[in-house]
Order: structure tokens, then sequence, then C-alpha cells
């Protein structure tokens, strides 16, 4: 267990800690994961998130080809040296994967920073700005009824915070509705190829107001309510959709339209004082910067994994904090534990921390794989005090869970278009 790591002295070394071995692992315990073990000269170890979905071996490749053979021998504490070195070094700069690769390094590097000061990461980065971080837990369903049901339950556990997605009437699958699957790994995790999935703007707008109304009826005033969208309208009917659910008071909604063109949000900010948040498919802060810098958003959802690591978030969110908005990290089973780790350490220093995605604490297989002792409960989740990002990572049990191949879907308009994710 990370928990009882004993900390190595250096003391007496005449020579400069130095990088022996780099690992890279995939394996699918319901999903497919990519982790990251740099291993030092004196056996001490630190581990990162790399997982980018569905293209989990292309960042694989690049570690192990591109990166691994260019760290072997360097001093592991040169944190923001390897950082740059990767990002600029590279020429090639940003997009999914390469930020992705460098998440993983950094991640595994300020865990053995952690363990060599005996410190957890938190402590590291300047210690807490609260005593525990406030998680939103996810309630879908396949009716309004289904929906409200799993939230009132996500509730009486003690969550302040519930999203809500509620499949939509006339469409055979809806994104974000488990159906008949009992999590979303066996949702996720079992797609050799793309399944292609309908959707329809107009059927949507005919329950979605229904949904809020309902809840806010059943689950009361004070619960603070969530919903993705997943970028399947336009920005005018995102616009729309916010003066829609202005009455029921969420705490935001989330992706309305595509992240590529940023102003698409001033457009949807002119008409609706609904927060909005958008950012999981960012990977880097120049993906952000003019979306914060105009205050399009409130909420920033950058993921540590895909967003180039801690040392790139701690980045986003002190830019964030001058403009009033708040880290919102994403949060689905599509990253690992490590990440959540790395987010729960990230959320406790960060003083403009908003709200954590949260879909529990994963499959039984997932949780032979990673260790960690983060503790939930009545919807805060309360940081390790094991020094690094306290995860541990069974490699004899990864091993009885090979990578497997599988794919988001693709959506499609009901004309056959292919439509935005």
């Amino acid at each position: 267990m990370a928990g009882n790591y004993k900390k190595k002295s250096l003391e007496g070394r005449g020579d400069i800690l130095k990088i022996r071995d780099i690992k890279v692992f995939a394996c699918c315990p319901g999903r497919n994961f990519v982790t990251v073990k740099v291993i030092t000269d004196t056996g001490v170890y630190g581990l990162g998130d790399a997982t980018v979905n569905g293209r989990e071996m292309a960042v694989v490749a690049y570690l192990e080809e591109h990166v691994v053979p260019c760290l072997i021998g360097r001093d592991p504490q040169a944190i923001e040296d390897i950082w740059q070195y990767l990002y600029k070094g590279a020429y090639w700069r940003r997009g999914p994967i390469t930020m992705a690769a460098i998440a993983g390094i950094d991640m595994a590097l300020w865990d053995i920073k952690g363990k060599l000061a005996d410190m957890p990461l938190y402590q590291m980065l300047g210690g807490k700005s609260r005593a525990g971080v406030t998680l939103y837990a996810h309630a879908n369903g396949e009716t309004i009824g289904d929906t409200l049901k799993k939230a009132q339950s996500q509730i009486n556990q003690g969550f302040k915070a519930v999203r809500l997605q509620c499949a939509v009437p006339g469409l055979e699958v809806t994104y974000g509705v488990l159906g008949d699957k009992k999590d979303y790994y066996e949702l996720q995790g079992n797609r050799p190829l793309p399944p292609e999935e309908q959707w329809s703007t107009a059927k949507y707008f005919s329950m979605i107001e229904e949904l809020f109304c309902e809840a806010r009826r059943q689950l009361g005033p004070e619960v603070k309510l969530l919903h993705d969208v997943h970028s399947r309208l336009t920005p005018i009917e995102s616009a729309r959709l916010g003066k829609l659910l202005e009455p029921y008071n969420l705490l935001f909604l989330e992706d309305v339209c595509i992240a590529e063109n940023q102003d698409n949000l001033q457009l949807v900010r002119q008409h609706t004082t609904i927060p909005l948040a958008i950012g999981e498919t960012y990977n880097s802060i120049w993906d952000c910067k003019d979306l914060i810098q105009n205050q399009s958003i409130d909420f920033i959802r950058t993921a540590a994994t895909h967003a180039g690591g801690i040392t790139a978030m701690r980045r986003i969110a002190d830019f964030a904090s001058l403009f009033n908005v708040q880290t919102a990290p994403h949060g689905a089973p599509d990253l690992s534990p490590i990440c959540f780790a790395a987010h729960i350490h990230l959320n406790t220093w960060t003083h403009n921390f908003g709200v954590q995605e949260y879909v529990g604490p994963g499959n039984e297989q997932v949780q032979k794989i990673f260790s960690h002792d983060i503790e939930v409960k009545d919807g805060l989740a309360f940081v390790s005090e094991a020094p690094g990002l306290g995860v541990d990572f069974d490699e004899l049990a990864a091993e009885l869970y090979p990578y497997k191949r599988s794919y988001l879907p693709v959506s499609r308009l009901e004309d056959g278009t292919v439509w935005n994710w």
C-alpha cells in the first residue's frame, strides 16, 4: 500500500538521483487504462495516468518510442525542466496523445517528489484550502421517474450535487444513460468498433424541461443540479436551453456545444445567466485561455490526465482564479484512480475549486489493481495523507486484465449525418 511507504534517505549520496526505468502498462479491468511507472535508481517510484479513451495504444506507443528513451538517466526531481523538455522540445506541441503522455510522466514525478519529501502532494502544492472536496454524483435513467429515483438515492447517501441525464424518448440509445448495464465499465468497456447512435435535438427538447421541473418539485431547492449536453447542440440551441432551464437554478450546464470554436460560448452567454462549464476535451491552457479570460464560462473542466498533468493543471487553476472561473475537473471512469487521486490533491489545494465529478470507486477489478485510502463521506472526498499521490498499482493484478480495444460511440442525426460529440 502507498500508505506504508518508507522514506529512503539520500544523505551521503554524491550523485544526483536518476531515472532508472519507466514502465508503461495498458490493462482493461472493465475498461482500458494506461499507467506509467517511473522508477529511480534508489527504487523509489511514482505513478501516473496517461489514458486517452479509445486511443490508448497511441499513447503507449508515444511513451515507449518517443518519451521513455529520452528520460532514462535524468533527474526525476527536475519536474519543471522535464515538462518543458517534453512539451517544447518535441516541436509537435499539444494534442491529446502528446499531452496525455506528458501527464503520465508528470504525475509520476510529483508522486516521487512527495515520497522523497515524505509529504502528500497537496502539501507540496501549498497545503489545504478546504477540509473536503465537494463531489457531484451521477443519476441517469430510462425515464424521468427512474432518473429522479436514482438522484434521491444519491442524495440519501449524502451527495449535495447530482448530475441528471435521462433517455430521450424516441431514440434507441442516449449517451450517458446506462440502460440495462450495471455500471459504466460494462457499458463502455465492450465496444470493439464504435457504435453509431442517433441524435434528435427536437426530441431532446421535448423532455429536458420536464426533467428539471420534476427534479426541483421532488428533490427540493437545495440540492445542486447539473446536466451534460455532450456538445449535441448548436450555439443558438444552447442559448435556448440555457433560457429554458434558468428557473431551475442549475449549478452548471456542461458542454452545451462543440469546444473547438470558443466564440460559441460567447453567444450562449449573451442569452442566459445559467452557469456554463466546458473543457474535458481540452489538452492545454491555450485551449481554454480565451474562454477564461473573456469570462465566457464559469467552470473549467480540464483533467490532469488530458491537460498535461499536475504541473499544467496548477497553471490553469491559477489563471482561472484571475477571472472568477472555478475548476471542476472531469472525472468520468475513463480516468484511472491515479488521476482521481491527483484531482483530490489539486482540489484540496486550489483556492478557486468548485466541484469534482465522481462516478464511484470503480468495479472490483479496478479496486484490486489500484489501491488508495481516499475517503468519500457525505458527498465529500478527503485527501490521502500518504506521501506523494497516495495510490499504488498492482502489476500482477493488472496482467490478469489485458488491454481490449474499445471505442466511444459515434453520433448521427436521424438522416444519417455524423453529428457533434
